[in-house]
């Protein structure tokens, strides 16, 4: 339903007026003044108080380059235009999925128009939200530098006083190895500095700004982020669903504290996009999520991740798969070490079998050479068939290793394939470690990827894909683009749009994204994809912070964490490693053809763990009883809590150590507790308080250990 604030003879318009808008569990008011750019006024959440802003950030905002800041700055916000901004009219929609608010706005320059959609999912208080921008000029174009998907101000309790030194920062960094470490930083006078700007009569120009470039989404820095107040009792969470580069900040005005969201831009990533008569362009979505505390808007964005994902019929059947490189063949698979690997597999429940990297590789350097994706001959002198049809005889489904968007230097497929299938700049192709990057915008490049996908899964049967990517090709290419940035955008979508198709002509196969680990974990991936690798860290002790971090950026579902146990490592430490993988989608490696018949029984009873936990898994939303860790905490615990059941994760890196459990949903009830796995190493012992919420736990062993317990109420 389309709605006009219009003004007529018999009613004019007052000062301002408002569109209040009751979304499910999200209530949010839009302020129109009559002269100014409407702005976002208020929003509530079930349980959380109503937050207020003040006036003074439009909703929507656009940089051009022939129109900037007012003043002069690098943020996202207070451009010329948003001043400019009025009201023209909005709509509302609603489906079963959600309901949808469209705000179109004049900008004060001719044949310019702004739309800002916004989006909350049903059963949800999370925003997602985006920036359409049109010209309707027959004659002018223009420049666009920047076009944000969402600013407001964060705002305070009604009745409060704005207090930005209340709000503490939750973000996170990202590295090869070390994934996922979070840390807890205060607004205080470091990061928002007191400038009296009042004595100036403007805001301030700076900003906390957190940006990532090239196609590692998630390479350094993360895409997700919380601010949290305990003054208020509230917080705001976000994503930028973005398989590219991309911005986020934080930044104080005089009248309070703004959150700005945004994909590429000019200052950070040489974007620019040329904006013809008759074109419309789309900002990057983002979803905001708005909640009490930390978990509680976590646990938000989990329910939001589920209900706006690909309707995948593996999304809650989650079968256990086994890949054969972590701490096993290492890229160096043959038939000979296959076969017994497959056996074994096959022997503890897995479903999926994955052969990993080296499966085409003909002379053991492999690295400059993929592109062809054809089975080795030496490596399975008896064909590949034997291989594929030793896995499909033992019940499990084929699954390889691919890397499609590159092509090795020395692979025939360079030279084959045209020039422009790749990305260029300046007409040379990018190379980035030996390899050439596609350009999956090229028809040739599309035509290349689609025919190695399409002949694996018709020849072979392979039903599952880790689609790796190790390489990245910087600020972009300059071909078919108006620069760099705008053409790594377009590359970007190209990716999206194509793994869309893959997955359009074979709903049944399963998709696995890994980037050297996990560089490229965004939720625009992460909405299409089923399987998400957290790490290729091979260390069991440094792999617990990276597991209880990981549902701060995907679902536990799709959170793959390697479970390695090997035949060398006593039942404590296979147990440590084993219980790593079995707080999300159980990924098994290792030489299970090594083990004893009592090691082998110990990772069947860990497998038979995890797929009775998967309905559970798929329905729960994270916890951290300890907060969230630290990359050098001795001890390390995540939980996962659905229908009145907690199911917790711990780690200690020490040995010998008693921690304390924080449980706030379990306070002033008598609790059940269970050890699930191990069954054959002794309980730890446990006293659980419940006034405080405090469940205290040892371990009595001398050296690392872990446990995975489950919580519930008493039986009466």
């Amino acid at each position: 339903m389309v709605f006009s604030l219009t003004e007529s003879s018999e009613t004019p318009i007052p000062e301002s007026q408002s569109i209040d808008w009751n979304a499910g569990r999200l209530s949010l008011t839009v302020e129109i003044p009559r002269n100014g750019a409407p702005f976002l006024r208020s929003a509530v959440a079930d349980g959380g108080p109503n937050m207020e802003m003040s006036a003074g950030l439009p909703l929507v905002d656009v940089l051009l380059l022939s129109i900037g800041h007012s003043p002069a700055s690098n943020r996202l916000v207070h451009g010329s235009i948003g001043d400019s901004l009025r009201y023209l009219e909005h709509e509302l929609q609603s489906d079963e999925t959600g309901e949808t608010l469209l705000l179109r706005c004049s900008t004060g320059v001719d044949g310019l128009r702004l739309t800002a959609s916004y989006f909350v999912a049903a059963g949800t208080t999370v925003i997602r939200s985006m920036t359409r921008i049109e010209n309707t000029d027959v004659d002018a174009e223009f420049i666009v530098q920047t076009l944000p998907s969402w600013s407001a101000y964060l705002g305070r309790p009604e009745g409060a006083s704005a207090d930005p030194r209340s709000w503490e920062l939750v973000s996170g960094v990202n590295d090869w190895l070390a994934e996922g470490r979070w840390e807890r930083r205060p607004l205080d006078g470091f990061l928002l500095p007191d400038l009296a700007a009042s004595l100036t009569g403007h805001n301030p120009r700076g900003s906390i700004s957190v940006t990532s470039d090239g196609t590692w989404s998630t390479g350094t820095t993360l895409p997700v982020g919380v601010v949290e107040s305990k003054v208020f009792g509230a917080a705001w969470g976000w994503q930028i669903e973005h398989n590219g580069a991309w911005r986020w900040e934080l930044g104080e005005d005089a009248a309070d504290v703004y959150l700005a969201l945004s994909g590429p831009t000019d200052i950070d990533h040489q974007f620019t996009r040329v904006l013809r008569s008759g074109e419309r362009f789309e900002s990057v979505p983002v979803a905001i999520a708005l909640g009490t505390d930390v978990e509680s808007v976590i646990g938000e964005l989990t329910r939001y991740r589920r209900a706006v994902r690909r309707n995948h019929a593996d999304n809650t059947a989650m079968p256990v798969i086994y890949n054969d490189y972590m701490n096993t063949l290492n890229g160096d698979p043959s038939t000979e070490l296959l076969l017994p690997l497959i056996a074994a597999a096959a022997e503890v429940g897995a479903e999926i079998f994955c052969i990993d990297a080296g499966w085409y590789d003909d002379g053991g350097d492999w690295w400059n050479s993929v592109g062809d994706w054809t089975p080795s001959q030496v490596r399975f002198p008896g064909g590949f068939e034997e291989v594929v049809d030793a896995i499909t005889d033992a019940g499990m489904v084929v699954g390889l290793w691919l890397e499609p968007e590159v092509v090795g230097v020395r692979s025939p497929a360079a030279e084959r394939l045209p020039r422009d299938a790749f990305l260029s700049r300046h007409g040379q192709r990018i190379v980035e470690h030996e390899r050439y990057l596609l350009d999956l915008r090229h028809p040739a490049a599309r035509a290349h990827v689609d025919a190695v996908v399409d002949r694996l899964v018709g020849r072979y049967g392979v039903g599952y894909f880790k689609l790796d990517y190790n390489v990245t090709p910087g600020a972009g290419p300059d071909r078919y683009a108006d620069s760099v940035g705008s053409g790594l955008l377009e590359v970007n979508r190209a990716h999206l749009a194509w793994l869309d198709s893959v997955l359009d002509r074979h709903p049944g196969l399963v998709l696995e994204n890994c980037a050297s680990g996990a560089m490229r974990s965004d939720f625009a991936i992460l909405s299409r994809l089923q399987v998400q690798s957290t790490s290729d860290q091979q260390d069991p002790l440094r792999y617990p912070p990276i597991v209880a971090s990981a549902p701060m950026v995907m679902l536990p579902e799709q959170a793959a964490s390697w479970a390695y146990p090997q035949p060398e490592m006593d039942e404590e430490a296979a147990v440590f490693a084993l219980v790593t993988g079995l707080l999300g989608r159980f990924f098994l490696s290792g030489y299970l053809n090594r083990m004893s018949s009592q090691q082998i029984t110990v990772v069947a009873e860990a497998v038979t763990v995890a797929k009775e936990l998967r309905t559970h898994i798929a329905t729960a939303t994270p916890a951290w009883p300890l907060g969230l860790p630290e990359w050098d905490d001795p001890a390390v615990a995540l939980a996962l809590v659905a229908e009145g059941r907690t199911v917790v994760g711990i780690w200690d890196r020490q040995g010998d150590s008693a921690v304390q459990l924080h449980l706030p949903r379990h306070v002033g009830r008598p609790i059940a507790v269970s050890t699930l796995f191990p069954a054959g190493l002794p309980a730890w012992e446990h006293h659980w308080n419940p006034e405080t919420g405090i469940l205290s736990i040892a371990n009595a062993a001398p050296g690392p250990a872990a446990r995975l317990i489950s919580i519930g109420p008493a039986s009466a």
